[in-house]
């Protein structure tokens, strides 16, 4: 199963650029640890988004994943589908 990636908690996660420029290792560590992202503030407002790589990625490959679930739904629903046996032919599997 697909492990989800967890949501800012504004109570944590939320980050001034200017820590970010004054210690931006102990923001990554705290990206790292906690599996979530940050968001980063100027003059109280959002400007960017911190996240590690491989939260990122997962991420991305869950968000994948869903988009071709739902395609895969609408194409039952539209009626466009194969047998088994069908699907071994067309890609030669038989």
């Amino acid at each position: 199963m697909m492990e989800r990636i967890a949501m800012i908690k504004f109570s944590e996660d939320l980050v001034p650029l200017t820590d970010l420029k004054t210690n931006p290792g102990r923001v990554m560590k705290h990206v790292a640890e906690v599996h979530r992202p940050v968001l980063l503030t100027s003059r109280g407002r959002g400007v960017a988004v911190v996240q590690s790589v491989a939260d990122y990625e997962k991420a991305e490959e869950e968000r994948e994943f869903m988009r071709a679930v739902v395609a895969g739904l609408a194409d039952l629903e539209a009626g466009r589908e194969v047998s088994m046996d069908e699907a071994r032919a067309q890609l030669g599997l038989n």
